[in-house]
């Protein structure tokens, strides 16, 4: 495989984790990322001195990064840091209620029996569950391809066993009654983009998976981690190629040749890895291509998640009590979620996630400063009735009223900068289909075999990778993906 070349669109965690596979395999592998710096969603904005990590920021399951070093020889730690983040939330509710979430079993427990004391047992098997859901659906088959319904039929019975035709929510209502920490314990799925009141059961998982390795952060933010990732590829001997745009993905028949650019220019290769939007990528990439007609109607006919609104800002004060992420939950949760997913409103209310990195690592804002970003989950685009230029900053102002009255006093006549990341930003800087910020939506009817193939059909040398494949979205999920992709490939060439 010395001589064959491979290209990677897209330099997302997914795009950096299957290309340096790719390059540890024997593929000279070009990776094409559109805009100025790696990241994709996992971006970096400067201004005034702050450091802002636009997307991900909740690193989980390091032992899928650190494979990543390991397959090359290397240490992850000689390349970045990971910081343990305690606690690992703080969920905040509108009436002033707190539950410090993290790995501290003692802690735990007085917090739920100070709230609800029957919940503790219930809380002791729901764990339980989350650790067998863990073993099946992440440590078993997170990173193993889904390429015919058979090889989905076999997992039948386990998925059937463990319930996973059921919620989130349901599930964890089943072990828990007191509202709040059903709301505790349920929100994760909206990390990677599903409504807890929809989503598989099989994402409770990503509670024992918490529980078992931790909450991290990267010394120099979310960029930095993207930033080592970048070097052990170049390391490796792999190019990196930025502000190089991909109009179209080229083929003869039914095999990949190569890209062309933005700017004309033609790169050949034989093997073409998207780590771009699905649906941009079977819409517009492959727009000639008849070939893949039967999964490009898939693809945009998919249900996707929802947005986000997100609003980076900095002040010239600190806030020492302040826990490094906070969940806020508002008046409504259930209600809320229909909103969003569902009726695709902007609703009157918010439930919130503030993320504080300065907590962890100062050197991210000037000195007696802090950093931050929060988002709001809002509806995607499908019904283009949000007209975010007028909403948007009015949307800003509510949510800094909010948190300047409830949770970070003095915050309005303390900011020294501001900006604001809307769904028409998702949809214009990152080709996100809607603005979604998750690209598909975790569904049962949307998992494993139903979601894009890690390999496209019907083409010879085109595959997937990230967010809109098996496994889905977060940092765990598309590093694993890579992980599968990487494995069909190495069964085709």
């Amino acid at each position: 495989m010395k001589n064959y070349k491979a290209i990677v669109i897209g330099g997302g965690f997914g795009g950096l984790s299957l290309a340096i596979r790719l390059q540890k395999m024997g593929y000279q592998t070009t990776l094409l990322e559109m805009r100025d710096q790696l990241g994709g969603r996992a971006y970096v904005f400067r201004d005034k001195g702050f450091t802002f990590d636009a997307g991900p920021t909740v690193i989980t399951a390091p032992e899928c990064l650190e494979e990543l070093f390991t397959l090359a020889g290397r240490k992850m730690s000689d390349y970045v840091e990971l910081m343990p983040v305690t606690p690992f939330y703080r969920l905040s509710w509108d009436d002033g209620f707190e539950f410090d979430y993290s790995n501290d079993e003692k802690s735990l427990k007085e917090q739920i029996l100070a709230k609800s004391p029957a919940d503790w047992e219930g809380y002791q098997s729901f764990l339980k569950y989350s650790k067998q859901v863990f073993k099946a659906g992440y440590s078993e088959l997170a990173h193993k391809p889904f390429l015919s319904f058979w090889s989905m039929a076999r997992c039948a019975p386990q998925l059937m066993k463990l319930q996973a035709h059921r919620s989130v929510y349901s599930m964890v209502s089943s072990y828990i009654k007191d509202e709040k920490l059903r709301e505790a314990f349920s929100f994760h799925s909206l990390l990677v983009g599903g409504n807890p009141f929809a989503t598989s059961s099989i994402y409770t998982l990503i509670h024992y998976l918490e529980r078992n390795w931790g909450v991290f952060f990267p010394r120099g933010g979310t960029g930095a981690l993207i930033e080592a990732l970048g070097k052990l590829f170049t390391d490796l001997g792999g190019t990196i190629r930025l502000n190089a745009e991909v109009d179209e993905i080229i083929s003869e028949g039914k095999q990949i040749t190569g890209v062309r650019l933005k700017s004309q220019e033609f790169i050949e290769a034989p093997l073409v890895a998207c780590n771009s939007d699905v649906a941009h990528t079977y819409r517009d990439l492959l727009r000639n291509t008849k070939a893949v007609e039967k999964p490009r109607r898939k693809a945009l006919n998919s249900k996707y998640s929802m947005s986000l609104f997100l609003i980076y800002f900095g002040t010239k004060k600190k806030y020492p009590n302040q826990a490094h992420h906070q969940v806020i939950f508002g008046p409504r949760y259930e209600d809320l979620l229909k909103d969003i997913f569902d009726r695709k409103v902007l609703a009157d209310d918010f439930s919130l996630y503030l993320h504080t990195p300065t907590v962890s690592d100062p050197n991210l804002a000037p000195p007696g400063c802090e950093g931050f970003y929060v988002l709001s989950p809002v509806p995607h685009l499908e019904k283009g009735d949000i007209d975010w230029k007028t909403a948007g900053p009015l949307y800003a102002q509510r949510i800094l009223d909010y948190l300047d009255e409830k949770f970070l006093p003095g915050l309005k006549e303390n900011l020294v900068t501001q900006r604001i990341f809307t769904p028409e930003d998702f949809k214009s800087q990152l080709n996100a289909h809607f603005g979604s910020a998750f690209s598909i939506e975790p569904l049962l009817t949307q998992s494993a075999y139903f979601r894009t193939h890690n390999r496209a059909p019907g083409i010879n040398g085109l595959y997937f990778v990230g967010a809109g494949t098996h496994p889905g979205a977060g940092v765990p999920g598309v590093v694993n993906s890579a992980k599968a992709t990487a494995e069909v490939i190495a069964g085709d060439m």
